[in-house]
This record gives C-alpha cells, structure tokens and sequence, in this order.
C-alpha cells in the first residue's frame, strides 16, 4: 500500500528546517560538527534567558500543572492588553487576546478562521516562509508582493497595489521583518493601511522582533496607523528574552471588531481544539514585559547582539561578489551573492555545497519565497570568535567555487 501525503501539502514547505537541515543532521550522526545558522534560536548560542523569566519559572512552575482558559491565563492577558496599549495598538481588551504555543501556531490558527478556498493573501517577499504555507494549508492562495532592495527592502507599494484583486481578503505586514531586519516607517504603513482601507481588506501584523530594533530606528505598529480597521498584531518572547522552547506567544485582535463577529467565533473554536497554550510558557510573560532592559542592552551599542550585527554586515560584505543592506533589527542579515561572479543557478544547491564543504548551515534565499537564486540568511547569533570563523569559512569557501 503507498500512503502519499495530502493534496493540500503539493505546495507546502518550510526550507528552513527542511532537506538541507536534514543533511546536516546526517553530517553530525557522521561526527563532523555542524553550526547551525538557519533558524533565529539565540539561547543555543549562549544567550541566557533573563534572571526575572528563571526566577518567574522557579515560582510559578507548580502553578502551571492545570489547564487554563483557552486563550489562556487572565492576568497574563491582562499584562499583554496592557503592553499593547503601551504600544498605541488600539482596541485591546484581555477578551481580545489569545495565547499560543509560540507565534507559529496563532499565525496559522488566524488563517484557517479566516480563509475560504481560493481566498487571497498578499505576503511580502522575501518573507518569513510560514506565512505562505499556512495560508495554502488554509486553503487560500498567497500571493507575494516585492520588498525592495534598493530602498532598504521596504514593501513596494505599486507592487502591493497591482496585485490586489477581487479575491484579496488580507494583506501581511512583517515589521521588523524576517529575513531582511528592516524596520518599516510610518509615512510606508500609512499608505499599505490605506490600501486596505479602500480595499476593505483585514491587515496581520507580525512584530515578533519588535523589541530587538536598533540604530534609534522605531517600531510602529501597523495597528495604531488604522484604528478603524480590523489588525491581526503576533508577538512573543522567543527571540527578545531567549526562550524559544518556553513556546511563549501571543497575537491581539485590534481596532474596528463590529464586523468581525463570526471570524472571532471561528478562532474561539479553533483556540478551544487545542485545548490551551503551554501554561509554563504563558507565566513568564508578566515577569518578561516587566523587564525590557535586558532586551535594550543587547540591542544597544556595545550590546552582544548590535556589535555581532556590525561584525556581521562589515565582514560580508567586504567578500567579494556579496554586498547587504545593513539590517536595523532582529537577528539575520539577508545578503546578495553576484550569481555572474560564480555561475549561480541554484541557490539550494549553493548553501548545500557550503553546508558539506565548511559544515555551517545556511538558508536559501529561495526558502522566503524570494525567486531569484542571488541571496541566503546568515543568523549573527554565534559569540564573535565564532560569528568570525563563519565568515572566514565563507570567504575561502567563495575563493574557488563555481557552480556547475
């Protein structure tokens, strides 16, 4: 009997953690060691989870056997209403605000509440590739606008606006984004706010690295730009307090929510299907909200975090055949490789031949949904001796190689 997979995954992937991640896994079961460099998971390189999470761990782990309430514990709720409103995200009661086990799975709860077949979503590319797959696991289209490069990869908005269509039901904002670490301004927000205004179009604002900005860049929430819209605002502590595992995420319903009646019903049932969101992970929000120093100081000149980003964007691009837009937050840097410089067809194959040659695992560019085989992501999270072995490795690596 041959058992193949559903029609509904022809067109779903997640490269990030996908073949190449598996050929790495396959090179260190050989005993070669690998650095892994495809996903933004800073407490394996050392970055310690701040003492108030680890003291909130020790005091509440006992508290957090039960099951809570399917959006999850009420002061959490209540501490996160609060943030948002620190954040001018309008509209916010606890009743709008849902736990979840990490971003990941709210982003595609949001959607199947959401999507009808063939529903279109406009996502920005390069993007962070989970949006794609959940809104055709949803049964919607995704379709991509351009992010420019040129101009400190900021959406293009001729782009965003010729690719709406009859069919288009929402628009993803991912700012600051992942991969690029660009940070939107407001002047751009308003004018995709707009867009949805006049196309009655839902927005979904994903701001997981909002507290990892740096350069005296600032955050606006696409939110508090369309107070009469309905907003979809994602956020959570796994890279700004470095506890990925703890699984501690959070999305709010925001703005103008008269309309939106039936889609909250969907998204009560669907948050009710899963019982609840891991309770430890939802009882170190309160401690974590209560403590952004630590955050700040990281992302602050002589901060881990902001001095391995300057090592990082000075010694790529002096490699020949790669030049980057400086990122402005969160942990990666997206550069582009000269594809003429070394006959470039496959940008798979490109980071597959580094991975088995110099044992440092990248990603793609290709695996955010970016078309042409000229760019990859490099997390800047190893502690610098390390972040300069990687780059050392890459510079000889690029010495003789063409693709062929």
């Amino acid at each position: 009997m041959i058992i193949g997979k559903s029609q509904k995954m022809q067109n779903v992937r997640y490269d990030i953690r996908g073949p190449i991640s598996d050929e790495a896994d396959r090179l260190e079961r050989e005993g070669i060691s690998i650095i892994r460099l495809n996903t933004g998971n800073p407490a394996a390189f050392g970055f310690d989870a701040p003492e108030s999470i680890l003291d909130a761990i020790g005091q509440l782990a006992g508290a957090a056997a039960p099951y809570s309430s399917s959006k999850g514990l009420t002061h959490v709720r209540e501490a996160i209403a609060a943030y948002s409103a620190k954040m001018d995200i309008p509209n916010v009661s606890p009743d709008d605000v849902y736990t979840g086990n990490g971003v990941s799975e709210l982003i595609q709860i949001s959607l199947q509440a959401f999507l009808n077949p063939g529903d279109e979503v406009l996502i920005p590319t390069p993007d962070y590739p989970l949006w794609t797959a959940a809104t055709i696991l949803a049964g919607g289209t995704a379709v991509h606008y351009m992010c420019d490069e040129s101009a400190d990869w900021y959406p293009d908005i001729d782009d965003l606006k010729s690719k709406i269509t009859p069919r288009t039901r929402g628009i993803v904002v991912i700012s600051p984004n992942n991969p690029t670490g660009s940070v939107y301004p407001k002047e751009l927000l308003n004018e995709i706010a707009m867009l949805a205004r006049e196309h009655q179009l839902v927005l979904f604002s994903d701001e997981i690295y909002d507290r990892l900005i740096m350069d005296d860049k600032e955050h606006y929430s696409i939110s508090s730009l369309a107070p009469d819209l309905l907003t979809i605002v994602y956020n959570g502590l796994s890279k700004s307090h470095q506890i990925c595992g703890y699984r501690a995420g959070w999305m709010v319903l925001a703005g103008d929510k008269s309309g939106a009646g039936g889609y909250i019903e969907g998204l009560n049932v669907l948050s009710s299907l899963r019982l609840c969101s891991n309770v430890t992970g939802q009882s170190v929000i309160c401690a974590a909200l209560d403590d952004l120093a630590s955050v700040r100081a990281n992302v602050s000149p002589g901060g881990r975090l902001y001095e391995q980003r300057e090592y990082a964007y000075t010694a790529l691009s002096s490699i020949p055949g790669i030049s980057a837009v400086k990122p402005k937050a969160a942990l990666y840097i997206f550069p582009k490789i000269d594809i003429e410089m070394y006959n470039i067809e496959n940008d798979e194959k490109f980071v597959l031949d580094f991975l088995r040659e110099k044992h440092v695992l990248l990603t793609h560019g290709g695996s955010y949904n970016w078309k042409k085989p000229d760019h990859f992501r490099v997390a800047y999270l190893p502690k610098m001796d390390e972040l300069v072995e990687v780059i050392a490795r890459l510079s000889d690596f690029l010495q003789n190689y063409q693709q062929v």
